[in-house]
């Protein structure tokens, strides 16, 4: 067949190497999608949410609270708006959006510099004193069972919270904890003596805390049990968190005038560490779980946990590891640590 009829009818360009030429062409046009003005312009919308994402995580401190909280609500669950930048990120690719990839540097370099430290696990090996703390559900079915899971933990000080029939959980960690104090719904339990126990004021006008001094080995320790009150989500008032925000101060006055060096605080403070209302007690206690935990440690909701409400904060002592321990009935996690004193 002469050559000029096989290139005017097309005949010849069907076997492997035409099918190359097909294959070349198509990958061209995609790569071609990734060069030029195109890219730039494309994918605008997407840029702008990763900017907004990124300065939401980066000014978070400046949020107001004046309207419904909304600084403290945005705080609360700040490490989850760092699943925008892979949700962005295929949008970008999808959208062959040069602008929106760069544009995603922000968010991403914000959540690192903020979060990626809890990334990585920080536990040590050694301590010499065992913390836990557990809101255990007025409304628990089994409180027998639930306190003998968090004794299980080999804790030398356990503390309770929301406790509405306080002598269930006495019975069943008698054999474990020698001593003991409950004041009003929280209290505390310790293989070693315990003195001045006594509750604390958080403006109230029912007791949700307490403080007492552990006699341990290498000396003594003020444990401090709190039970700050719970926020809501409100459709038309926001984030209601003015009676917790009120309790932390005043449990932040009585944590700052404690004379015993090692400090330790243990309790639902209703509040994560990013919150800026509990300020009052993170600006001088540190967390464990920040400080020696492995991730971010989330303890609520128990069924699926999206936030770190229940504390362990210390003063003086220094932490070595933390944790949390496996579901009880309650809708709170168990957090657990371990620090060494002195």
């Amino acid at each position: 067949m002469p050559q000029a009829y096989m290139e005017q009818t097309g005949h010849g360009t069907t076997g492997p190497e035409g099918s190359g030429t097909g294959a070349r062409r198509f990958l061209g046009r995609g790569a071609g999608d990734w060069r030029g003005p195109g890219m730039w312009r494309r994918g605008i919308v997407l840029a702008a949410l990763a900017a907004v994402v990124g300065l939401l995580m980066l000014l978070h401190s400046e949020i107001p609270n004046g309207v419904g909280n909304l600084g403290s609500l945005t705080e609360t669950f700040l490490p989850w708006l760092g699943l925008f930048v892979p949700l962005l990120l295929v949008l970008a690719v999808l959208r062959r959006s040069a602008t929106a990839l760069i544009a995603l540097l922000l968010p991403a370099v914000a959540w690192v510099n903020l979060f990626g430290g809890l990334l990585s696990d920080k536990s040590g090996k050694g301590g010499d004193f065992t913390v836990a703390t557990h809101n255990v559900n007025a409304e628990n079915p089994d409180p027998a069972a639930t306190a003998r899971a968090v004794a299980a933990s080999g804790a030398d000080v356990v503390a309770l919270e929301e406790l509405s029939d306080a002598s269930r959980y006495e019975k069943a960690l008698a054999g474990t904890y020698r001593y003991h104090s409950v004041q009003g719904t929280v209290g505390v339990w310790s293989k070693y003596p315990l003195k001045d126990a006594r509750p604390v004021d958080i403006r109230l006008g029912w007791t949700r805390a307490l403080r007492a001094t552990v006699e341990t080995p290498k000396g003594p320790v003020a444990v401090y049990v709190a039970h700050l009150p719970s926020v809501r989500v409100k459709f038309r008032a926001g984030f209601t968190a003015g009676q917790r925000d009120h309790s932390a101060e005043a449990l932040g006055r009585a944590v700052a005038a404690e004379p015993i060096r090692d400090v330790v605080l243990l309790g639902d403070l209703n509040g994560t560490m990013n919150d800026r209302s509990l300020a009052p007690l993170t600006s001088q206690l540190r967390s464990a779980q920040g400080a020696a935990g492995d991730g971010f440690g989330f303890s609520w909701p128990a069924g699926m946990p999206m936030a770190r409400i229940d504390q362990i904060l210390v003063r003086g002592a220094k932490p070595v590891s933390a944790w949390t321990l496996p579901a009880t009935p309650s809708d709170h996690l168990p957090v657990a640590a371990r620090v060494k004193l002195g």
